[in-house]
């Protein structure tokens, strides 16, 4: 954790915690973020003065007060060391406290929260009317003719063998050669991450991710206490040198990126970017975890890492929740043959059984033909939506880092001297949620920059509120 640097110059706003206060604050910050468990010693009071730039006696009286209230103890002689029970994982605790009103984790929660009211161009999801409504209902009478153990039973580990068959049929489509006894279904692609998590890294271990990529994956790197490093992205994939230097110099155990459409960019990876990315992984014995949750997007298919890779130092999950339903919570990882009885240990230690159910839902909207004609339809109401929300965006001053891209996102940057922060919040006071950049931005280099779900922008007043948020 960066060490946090205080004035010392004695002047001090109104309100403004003293700096005690703020030793005492980032030492329960610490504790909070499981970077000081109970017993582990805190530093010294010469040290921490000099890293945190206060006199001794500040550190004393801070660590006095501590010591008063039960959080650390102090053992004559030896030192100050964290007490109690191990406080609760705070995740909004972990990492830079910059733009907190608008973090990854805001962001997901005021679209999840949000009432019809709110208008949620920046969430991540289709709107519930583009859903296949009326083939849902179908299979889910379908599904209340089944017998009771599909009904009633726990899914066994792996999940239900048909729909992996099927995956594996579709994977090949892609020039993914998998068997099904390598695809393993997940309750998600958000769970698919976290057991892939579970079972290659431990805390402190550093993984490599995309500046911007997908926000949830930086919360779920927290949760598991990684080190998170991140390396530009550009519209045909990562800067390549930049990524090879980020090897050398990190040396990760783990690179996590979409690579069919990008998101938050909508980029997509080109094949000569591909070779030389998995030439420097194996070349450092780098694991990549290829997120495909929008290949169902595509017009033409995109180069895939698991393709050019044949599952060997590649791992590759998927789902259905951005095109099916997100309340049918069914993903997949598809993963070399020799990680999946480990994984299954996994599975069962946090989940135990599959969702059957789920399972036979998805496998009977596949193969009745209703999720193809869907998403023939969708793609094209998408590049209608698309073409809709770039003019529009454009007519205000807002520019799309990549012209009309496919899949449901625009990354665009906001005119000079424009915070996306700041209009994001005076956008939610109209009842319009925003995604802006530096949610995506480990380095938080993209302050500038909003991402927006063309399938949510269909209301001309988010373009009204966009325009006089930017204008105050």
């Amino acid at each position: 954790m960066a060490d946090l640097t205080l004035e010392t110059d004695g002047a001090r706003t109104l309100g403004a915690p003293t700096l005690v206060e703020s030793v005492m604050a980032t030492i329960r910050q610490r504790i909070a973020a499981r970077s000081l468990t109970p017993g582990a010693r805190l530093p010294s009071i010469r040290a921490f003065a000099q890293s945190m730039q206060v006199s001794k006696s500040t550190v004393v009286e801070a660590y006095e007060r501590l010591a008063a209230e039960g959080t650390i103890r102090s053992r004559p002689g030896s030192g100050f060391y964290a007490a109690g029970s191990l406080a609760p994982l705070s995740l909004a605790e972990i990492g830079p406290r910059l733009d907190r009103a608008v973090d990854p984790l805001w962001v997901s929660r005021q679209s999840l929260d949000a009432g019809d009211e709110v208008l949620k161009p920046g969430c991540g999801w289709l709107p519930a009317s583009w859903m296949p409504q009326a083939a849902l209902r179908r299979a889910l009478r379908t599904a209340a003719r089944a017998d009771d153990v599909a009904l009633a039973d726990y899914g066994t580990p792996l999940g239900l063998p048909p729909l992996r068959q099927l995956l594996a049929r579709r994977m090949a489509g892609h020039g993914i050669e998998v068997s099904p006894e390598q695809i393993m279904l997940t309750e998600s692609g958000t769970q698919a991450i976290d057991l892939l998590c579970r079972f290659l890294i431990e805390p402190g271990d550093t993984v490599l991710v995309d500046d911007p990529c997908y926000f949830n994956f930086h919360a779920l790197l927290r949760a598991h206490r990684a080190k998170v490093v991140s390396v530009p992205y550009t519209p045909s994939g990562p800067d390549i040198e930049l990524f090879a230097q980020a090897l050398a110099e990190h040396r990760p155990r783990l690179y996590i990126t979409n690579s069919a459409i990008h998101n938050p960019t909508g980029a997509i990876l080109s094949p000569v970017i591909a070779h030389r990315l998995l030439k420097l992984a194996d070349q450092s014995d780098l694991t990549i975890v290829e997120d495909d949750i929008f290949a169902d997007f595509e017009h033409t298919p995109a180069p895939r890492l698991a393709a050019f890779d044949g599952l060997n130092r590649v791992v590759q999950i998927g789902s259905f929740s951005k095109t099916l339903s997100a309340s049918v919570r069914c993903g997949f990882i598809a993963a070399p043959r020799d990680w999946i009885e480990g994984l299954t240990d996994l599975k069962i230690a946090t989940t135990f059984g599959g969702g059957r159910l789920a399972a036979e839902l998805v496998l009977t909207l596949l193969k009745d033909g209703s999720y193809r004609k869907h998403m023939d339809l969708l793609r094209a109401r998408l590049a209608h939506a698309m073409a809709e929300t770039v003019a529009r965006l454009r007519a205000i001053g807002i520019t799309p880092w990549i012209d009309q891209p496919a899949g449901l996102f625009l990354w665009c940057g906001l005119p000079d001297g424009v915070d996306a922060a700041e209009v994001a919040r005076r956008a939610l006071r109209d009842n319009v949620v925003l995604a802006p950049g530096n949610a995506f931005s480990l380095s938080r280099t993209a302050s500038h920059f909003l991402r927006f779900n063309v399938a949510q922008c269909e209301d001309q007043r988010i373009f009204k509120v966009l325009e006089a948020a930017m204008a105050r």
